[in-house]
């Protein structure tokens, strides 16, 4: 017979579950801060390099915000 949670013990995951993914979230924005800020410097260093700067910056943070997002996916499957 398979093993069945109870209902506390359900909840007690759940909540680990939603902390993690809060964890995660925390982590890409603070990610996300840090690469905006170092790309924003960038340009004012380099204006002629505005373009490879801004093209490189919106693909790391798509990634970490895919990340997250697969954080949140993992999160309601557990």
């Amino acid at each position: 017979m398979p093993w069945k949670p109870t209902f506390k013990e359900a909840i007690v995951t759940g909540s680990i579950a939603v902390v993690g993914y809060g964890l995660s979230v925390i982590g890409a924005g603070i990610g996300i801060g840090i690469a905006c800020g170092r790309a924003t410097e960038a340009m004012a260093r380099q204006p002629e390099l505005q373009g490879r700067i801004f093209t490189t910056f919106i693909l790391g943070a798509a990634f970490a915000e895919a990340l997250a997002l697969i954080a949140f996916v993992l999160a309601l499957i557990k």
